[in-house]
């Protein structure tokens, strides 16, 4: 007898009947180093059933943050909730992919996998009785093609519907390839940039939304790729104009109502939220070396270029580090905040982890917000921002990686050998930044030295 399985809580027999149903010859598994660089390797539909019941075993000691080579089995759990067909075909073969979840030879979490950090955290605001509910926005560039140099498609600008934003064909594809992952969009357009672009995906739980993400930064490189043109989530490829960010929006629930929303509040803002945002403001220089964790998101996070580098809040103030859209009534279940410091190229499960870990501190904690800054940051003086108390984020990597480094948050949230392992790889990365000779230098130093 045939069983009706909800899509959204598809069980084991649900995806194997569909994979049979629908002829999909192959299945990838996905899941995520630590960087936040997808993996994957594929299975015959023969081995489906296997997969789904015991895992499959692999040599975790060449991906990065994982096993070392003395205790490198692994096994990847595929979560049937997740498997999805993809929507491009090989040769007309049918491929389908499920996100997996990285365990321990013997069945219990392997504390190395992003997705189980941030379903440590998600298990934390469950035990308070919240849902944390995240809404990204990711931006990218197109370019003609990888070679190194940025070549633009276009010279648009924000919001522009012209014969100049040649790049809404392929964003229109990309929504439609989304749409049948099962992604929801709620909108696409040419960004501030030149060939800047932006697909706005609708919110989701923290969870799902992290799957999204990865899939979203690959569908976008794949339709590109098919259409002969590069797209990257680098977060400053062209210098003079703006970085690509991942503004991004969170709310807590509690059952079906807001946690963040209170009418009589003259912010319409909750004890609750408030202290949330307390928290992320605290805890912000401890987490940006995860929310902006290559040399290059430095590059973006500088005054002049729409991305904020000053720890304040506001409603309107899109200088501030964390924004609050003006409520409209009616809709208590839109409160949110809007952190616009991340960029697109970090790591999603980690960053929703440390967002989320900050958040919860300031909830637990009871931290104290303070008033919202409504002026445009940039024009004040160094003397009136050190007045009104407004830091800075971290300058660099390496002040990021110091600042993390010393971040009991950070460590309790990530767990030991996520923060250590990534606390390392940060570091290697930054030396080799630091010694490289750059074209800057070359150009500014060689005919003068």
């Amino acid at each position: 007898m045939e069983t009706t399985v909800n899509p959204t809580t598809k069980d084991k027999e649900y995806v194997l009947k569909v994979a049979r149903d629908q002829d999909v010859k192959f299945i990838r598994l996905w899941f995520t180093d630590v960087l936040g660089f997808l993996k994957s390797f594929a299975i015959t539909l023969e081995e489906l059933e296997n997969a789904l019941e015991e895992g499959m075993g692999f040599d975790g000691s060449s991906i990065e943050g994982f096993a070392r080579i003395h205790e490198s089995d692994m096994i990847a759990m595929p979560d049937p909730t997740t498997f999805q067909i993809l929507p491009w075909r090989n040769e007309g073969i049918k491929t389908a992919r499920m996100i997996c979840d990285i365990l321990n030879p013997d069945g219990t979490p392997y504390v190395g996998d992003p997705r189980y950090v941030l379903k440590r955290q998600l298990e934390r605001a469950t035990k308070l009785g919240y849902t944390f509910y995240i809404g990204p926005e990711l931006e990218f560039f197109y370019f003609k093609e990888d070679t190194g140099e940025p070549i633009v498609l276009d010279k648009g600008g924000y919001f522009d519907l012209t014969h100049l934003d040649i790049g809404s064909d392929l964003r229109r594809e990309t929504v439609l390839d989304l749409e049948q992952l099962g992604i929801s969009v709620e909108y696409s357009h040419h960004e501030v940039a030149y060939s800047q672009h932006e697909i706005d995906l609708r919110y989701s739980d923290a969870l799902t939304m992290a799957d999204n993400s990865m899939t979203y930064r690959l569908v976008v490189k794949e339709v590109a790729r098919k259409h002969g043109v590069y797209a990257t989530f680098m977060p400053k490829p062209i210098a003079g104009i703006n970085g690509s960010g991942m503004h991004t929006h969170q709310s807590l629930f509690k059952g079906d109502k807001n946690a963040f929303f209170d009418t009589t509040d003259e912010y319409c803002l909750s004890k609750m939220g408030k202290a949330y945002i307390a928290g992320i403001l605290k805890h912000a220089k401890e987490f940006t070396a995860i929310t902006n964790q290559w040399v290059n998101s430095y590059k973006r996070l500088v005054p002049g270029f729409e991305a904020p580098v000053y720890i304040a809040w506001a409603k309107r103030n899109r200088s501030a580090l964390v924004r609050v859209p003006q409520y409209k009534p009616g809709k208590e279940n839109a409160t949110r905040l809007e952190l616009r410091s991340p960029d697109p190229a970090c790591n999603p499960y980690l960053a929703f982890a440390v967002m989320l870990a900050a958040g919860l501190k300031g909830i637990e904690e009871n931290y104290e917000l303070e008033p919202p800054v409504e002026v445009d940051i940039y024009e004040l003086t160094e003397q009136e921002r050190f007045e009104k108390g407004i830091e800075s984020l971290p300058g660099s990597l390496l002040e990021a990686v110091m600042a993390m480094e010393k971040s009991q948050l950070v460590r309790e949230c990530l767990g030991d050998h996520v923060f250590e392992r990534f606390i390392a790889n940060k570091k290697l990365e930054w030396s080799k930044y630091a010694t490289e000779v750059s074209k800057f230098e070359l150009e500014e130093y060689l005919p003068i030295l």
